[in-house]
């Protein structure tokens, strides 16, 4: 009789731990926040929050060839196929993964995508604290036209101004680790290939290594070149690149690892044998885990990189 008593009590002791027990943590998705404002239109990221934090951040830009669809039933670039395939990685390794959304071709052309692309590093820089992860060591990762982006942060970056009324744009726009899946890095000489009609659009020009340096147009797509901006400064780079890319030539991956060799910095190219152009590599012939290879390159380098420039 007396264990029957103290049953009851033993069940309700049992039901308080279970609700006294701290729920296990999960990642989860903060969506549509507004990094930036144009012209009336919201510039909008999603925060992929990772149950384990690990106090570092990365933005992550979909390729897209700089474009994106119009209408009201039209996805936005940050909800891309290509977020499901590799932000999980960054998230299950600890990693704040901010996913952008871009002004865009045809309605807006080159400098609007890195101009957007400067202000969401500048944003979450700005509420590094709010988000948990150190303002000076913020990663970049992006496939094509993302990459592109994520090059030119990495390289280019963008100092803020300190006497601006807006205290986002004191901040850096500088990336401190990047890897770079597929990137166009020199738009000079992206011929032969079907890229160059994107690049055509995104400039609002075609142009070509042989256009007269002199020309308008030589100059604005030797200015949207990453491979331009290599320095000693730039940051760490993961390359990763199909050699049998018909959209953006496996050579585009050879000239910036060569570029960043001579600068000193540090950076790996993976070729993935036979990849075509897409997150997925089409066609390739037993590929290397390049979902890990991100992640370790991060792990290497994002955490020793140094403040922000």
């Amino acid at each position: 009789m007396r264990i029957n008593r103290l049953r009851p009590l033993a069940v309700a002791g049992l039901a308080l731990l279970a609700l006294s027990a701290p729920a296990s943590a999960q990642s989860r998705v903060g969506t549509n926040v507004v990094y930036g404002m144009y012209s009336g239109t919201a510039l909008l990221l999603d925060v992929h929050y990772p149950a384990q934090p690990n106090g570092f951040g990365i933005i992550f830009i979909p390729g897209s060839g700089w474009s994106a669809p119009l209408g009201y039933a039209a996805a936005p670039l940050k909800e891309s196929n290509q977020v499901e395939m590799y932000v999980p990685s960054l998230i299950q390794a600890g990693y704040t993964v901010f996913v952008i959304t871009h002004r865009a071709t045809p309605t807006f052309r080159y400098p609007a995508p890195l101009e957007d692309a400067q202000r969401a590093v500048r944003f979450v820089r700005a509420n590094a604290a709010k988000y948990g992860i150190n303002p000076a060591r913020i990663g970049g990762a992006g496939g094509s036209s993302g990459a592109h982006l994520v090059s030119m942060l990495g390289t280019m970056g963008g100092p803020g101004d300190a006497s601006d009324a807006d205290p986002v744009n004191r901040e850096s726009a500088r990336l401190q680790c990047i890897v770079a899946r597929a990137a166009p890095l020199d738009l000079l000489r992206m011929s032969p290939s079907i890229g160059t009609e994107a690049v055509a659009l995104f400039l609002g020009s075609r142009v070509i290594e042989s256009t007269p340096k002199t020309a308008v147009e030589y100059k604005t797509a030797w200015a949207a070149s990453p491979i331009n901006y290599v320095s000693p400064d730039a940051a760490p780079f993961l390359l990763i690149h199909g050699d049998a890319d018909r959209t953006v030539p496996f050579h585009q991956s050879e000239m910036m690892e060569a570029a960043l060799k001579k600068a000193g910095v540090p950076v790996k190219l993976v070729p993935i044998k036979g990849g075509d152009h897409g997150p997925t590599f089409p066609g390739a012939t037993n590929p290397p885990d390049y979902k890990t290879e991100m992640v370790k390159w991060f792990d290497a380098y994002l955490r020793k990189a140094g403040p922000g420039q």
